[in-house]
């Protein structure tokens, strides 16, 4: 449900392809839209990103290096501790459709993705955050690729055997 209003609920869905063609070029990581830069995807001159945005099928994937100030490491501490555990998003819209009879927004396309936030009260309760330290994501590259490396020895002693 997006809201109720005088006891009639109305409701929005965004379509699995909607992020497919959306401009996801400087994104900021915030608080509560508030504008104050935590992360970003595009960075100044010669300075590495610390945000990724990433649409998955299971919805839309971020992550942000919060280390870069002291705002952002207590952002980070913030979500570790599970005082902060929601997200939003600011977009704008290319496309979209209604269905009067259910009461629901259906967005087909998303234009742009200007920040994500992680907030207080989101407006979408089925979002996440969670904290994770940098190494423990390297830590689980290095074991998913050595479980590809395994894979791959184990098709080519096959291939071997025959």
């Amino acid at each position: 449900m997006l809201y109720e209003y005088d006891g009639i609920k109305f409701y929005e869905v965004i379509d699995r392809a909607a992020l497919n063609a959306a401009d996801l070029t400087d994104v900021i990581f915030q608080y509560n839209h508030g504008g104050k830069v935590l992360a970003r995807n595009k960075m100044a001159k010669g300075k590495p990103s610390s945000l990724l945005v990433e649409p998955q099928s299971e919805g839309f994937f971020i992550a942000a290096d919060l280390g870069l100030t002291e705002e952002a490491r207590e952002m980070f501490d913030a979500i570790e501790k599970g005082l902060i555990y929601k997200m939003s998003w600011a977009f704008t819209v290319a496309e979209d459709a209604y269905n009067k009879d259910t009461r629901t927004r259906t967005i087909l396309k998303i234009k742009k993705v200007y920040d994500v936030s992680a907030v207080s009260f989101p407006a979408n309760a089925d979002t996440d955050i969670a904290a994770r330290s940098w190494i423990d994501g390297v830590i689980e590259a290095e074991k998913r690729e050595a479980l590809a490396r395994q894979l791959e020895l184990v098709k080519i002693k096959l291939k071997l055997e025959v």
